[in-house]
């Protein structure tokens, strides 16, 4: 009956059910007693899944769709995962996750990211910090935040523009060095410099393969 819910649940929803749905639907009340059942089904053969997630569960010879494809996501309220929006742009003087700014979003293990809700993503344009190992396309995770250390790696608006650099303030400006020998860093004075130009510090990075 458990086999037949998970395939049920991928078939008709594109992904497998939780454990808690597991539990309602075969009436057992404790997450442990369907964990029983679920390692039964794997030393049988018939299911295999992985760090013990019941999102990460497939039955023997089925196939999850894939991410984009016509199967849906999972919940945005699963308790292990939370969804961070991605911007593809930021502009002075809007708001930091309005709609039109977002062009994508990922699901990460909560447990991953420090932060929750103050965590947005970034879309890196450029090479500008290549030899920090952050390529063109990447997506940043950024907690946000008004604040930093020196030698942090942050996103920061200067003009019109979201640029991420190497934090360095000093007496007299502030510095914002690129991972990049070939470029040069870019020097903002200290009285022209405001705490609301650093939109947060990098915690992350998602690239897509």
């Amino acid at each position: 009956m458990v086999l037949d819910y998970i395939r049920e649940s991928i078939t008709d929803r594109g992904y497998p059910p939780t454990l808690r749905e597991i539990g309602a639907r075969m009436g057992i009340r404790s997450t442990n007693g369907v964990n029983d059942h679920l390692r039964a089904l794997e030393r049988k053969g018939y299911l295999t899944r992985e760090d013990m997630k019941s999102r990460a569960l497939r039955p023997t010879g089925m196939q999850l769709p894939l991410p984009g494809t016509d199967g849906a996501p999972p919940p945005a309220n699963d308790d292990n995962m939370i969804e961070v929006q991605i911007l593809g742009r930021v502009a002075a003087g809007m708001p930091l996750l309005a709609e039109e700014h977002v062009i994508d979003t990922v699901r990460i293990d909560r447990g991953l990211l420090k932060g929750g809700r103050e965590v947005f993503g970034l879309r890196v344009h450029g090479d500008s910090m290549i030899e920090a190992g952050i390529l063109n396309g990447d997506y940043l995770f950024v907690r946000k935040q008004l604040t930093a250390q020196k030698g942090d790696i942050v996103v920061a608006l200067i003009g019109d523009e979201a640029t991420v650099k190497y934090y360095h303030p000093e007496k007299d400006h502030v510095r914002f060095v690129p991972a990049n020998k070939t470029m040069a860093p870019i020097y903002v004075r200290a009285m022209d410099f405001r705490p609301t130009m650093l939109l947060g510090v990098v915690i992350g990075l998602y690239r897509k393969i």
